[in-house]
């Protein structure tokens, strides 16, 4: 017979019964644990192992096995999920204890009493069975990365959690249902915060399809509220409506919320009480960002003496594995590289290297900090262009089948050639300003890669249907002529842009003073587009003779695809503005 020796028993006479209940001779068992085999011999008389029923001896298994758990250092997501399934058959085990003594099957089922009595109710609203929630965190578990894990350790020891991280690596996912598990669990609030609503809702979505795939149960109300009382709220950053909850706060993209300072004592006030955490979680922008001296420690040492300063090394080696910083926060900075060591395998690491420049790469996917003191369009001056878009814009329903009814719209594409493997492609719409008053929206922005020109001009067709269109322009330096032609066998006044540099000298200054004058809006959760503009630098071309701006490894429109494709839209406008406009113009600012 084949058998495992407890490993983690602190007494050599509960090692001996467990093995004795394994299977182990008296002889056997002796020489294991190193005493005589009269010894043994005697405690197998005292404490009666030979009378010990089927239930005692799962119990002393259970035992054992929830001790070697509890012990271990390091948990693994399996880990946590064996423990609670072993708490679980513990409770089980009593109720047959107390089966045993009444008699009464309800004892053994709790739920056969209820389900007997009287008329069946409906189904309560936003509740789990037993059954269905040890699925939904079975089912948690099993997805975790090993990064993943440890900021679910964390979380059980420390009250505030900060990560900076790469993109795409599953964070919103993974704290989504980090929530929705906990909330089922504890009953505890959690309050969900984003530069917009639109983005705070993205946690919502992966929590109703999260309970929906794993239990059948679909979640509604806004806030949603779970049958034992958690209430979870989905907030941007309007400091107004953010007011007067209580909870566990998550923020995301921090590093991307104007105004972060104000907006952080908010959130940290719903969290004040000791029971509630606060986790902070961003890809990073500027190192002007006020939210950068929160990540470096700076803000609190602004209020210290300068023998109570705490130095905190915010350095990838230091914080890799996650580190309890000087400022009471754990701290952990998660690179591309870092992710896929930790099981992450959605990532091609050399076509990411390849379709980004050195920078966008190193800020993107490696979490270091741009100095945009060189950038055309710096955050500082995009920030005034970020707004809740579903609390700013009334008079826009993203989801009907037309959004703005019969207004006119702009559509930019900035093209991508089939085997350009370092660019990709953009498209915005933008609902253009029809007065001085007003300011150019910018509704929609979409990522193209891989699609060959004729499925690109599809793309754009589609549009259509939704908008009344009275402008795409479209970069035709490379295969975007191609895409031209196919757009034009349905909308003949496509406007065509081959570049040279005045041409994107013209439209960066047209961008730079619409931007300026603080006449276009996006939402504020679109991190994308702004990294995309901020990519767009002034230099001087190979001739040494003029300036012109580039925006990564493309020689011809760069890798900003997005800010691109906003400005072959915006270009449509008048040189001098919409009608009413008595700004300064566009030659001015070039002079």
């Amino acid at each position: 017979m084949t058998t495992t020796a407890p490993d983690s028993l602190d007494s050599p006479r509960l090692t001996a019964r467990h093995l004795y209940w394994q299977g182990w001779r008296v002889a056997r068992i002796a020489e294991f644990i190193e005493v005589k085999a009269a010894t043994v011999h005697s405690w197998k008389e005292r404490d009666r192992w030979e009378e010990s029923s089927p239930t005692q001896r799962v119990e002393g298994a259970l035992e054992a096995r929830l001790v070697q758990l509890i012990v271990k250092d390091r948990k693994t997501g399996g880990d946590y999920k064996e423990i609670d399934l072993l708490g679980r058959q513990i409770e089980r085990i009593a109720r047959v204890h107390r089966y045993q003594e009444t008699g009464k099957e309800g004892d053994l089922n709790p739920k056969l009493a209820a389900r007997n009595a009287g008329p069946k109710r409906k189904p309560k609203r936003n509740a789990l069975s037993e059954e269905q929630f040890e699925a939904l965190e079975a089912a948690f578990f099993d997805s975790l990365f090993d990064y993943q894990l440890s900021w679910h350790a964390a979380g059980e020891k420390h009250r505030i959690r900060n990560i900076l991280k790469s993109r795409q690596i599953g964070a919103t996912f993974y704290f989504a249902r980090e929530a929705i598990v906990d909330a089922f669990k504890t009953g505890k609030n959690k309050i969900f915060l984003s530069a917009s609503k639109a983005q705070a809702h993205i946690f919502k979505n992966y929590i109703i399809q999260f309970v929906k795939e794993t239990c059948d149960v679909e979640l509604k109300g806004d806030p949603i509220i779970l049958e034992n009382g958690a209430e979870l709220h989905f907030l941007g950053t309007n400091s107004k409506t953010a007011q007067g909850y209580h909870g566990d706060v998550y923020l995301d993209e921090y590093f991307w919320i104007h105004g972060f300072e104000q907006f952080r004592k908010v959130a940290s006030a719903m969290a004040t009480h000791k029971q509630w955490r606060q986790t902070y979680f961003s890809t990073p922008s500027s190192i002007a960002h006020e939210a950068y001296s929160f990540w470096t420690g700076e803000r609190i040492n602004k209020r210290r003496k300068k023998a109570d300063r705490v130095d905190i090394d915010v350095s990838h080696s230091a914080l890799k594995d996650g580190e309890l910083c000087g400022d009471r926060q754990w701290k952990q900075i998660v690179t591309v590289h870092d992710a896929q060591a930790g099981g992450c395998d959605l990532f091609d690491i050399e076509d990411l290297q390849f379709e980004y420049s050195a920078d966008e790469f190193a800020n993107l996917f490696e979490c270091e900090f741009v100095d945009d003191s060189q950038s055309a369009f710096p955050l500082g001056v995009l920030q005034g262009c970020m707004v809740d878009a579903w609390e700013a814009w009334d008079d826009y329903r993203p989801f009907a089948p037309r959004p703005v009814g019969e207004r006119g719209v702009w559509i930019g594409y900035d093209p991508t050639g089939i085997n350009e493997d370092g660019d990709g492609a953009g498209l915005v719409v933008i609902l253009p300003a029809r007065s001085a008053g007003e300011k150019h929206r910018i509704l929609e922005r979409h990522r193209l890669k891989g699609q060959d020109y004729e499925e690109q001009a599809a793309f754009i067709r589609q549009f259509a249907d939704k908008y009344d269109i009275d402008h795409i322009g479209i970069d035709t330096t490379g295969i975007g002529a191609a895409v031209a032609e196919h757009v034009a066998k349905w909308f003949p006044l496509v406007t065509r842009y081959h570049y040279t540099v005045e041409l994107k000298t013209q439209m960066v200054l047209q961008a730079q003073q619409i931007i300026r004058r603080d006449r276009l809006e996006f939402d504020a959760g679109w991190v994308d587009l702004a990294q995309s503009f901020m990519a767009i630098k002034k230099e001087l071309t190979a001739s040494g003779r003029q300036f012109t701006y580039t925006s990564g490894r493309n020689a011809k429109t760069g890798h900003a695809d997005l800010a691109w494709a906003t400005m072959h839209a915006l270009h449509f406008e008048p040189i001098d503005g919409p009608a009413g406009d008595t700004g300064e113009s566009m030659m001015e600012i070039y002079e």
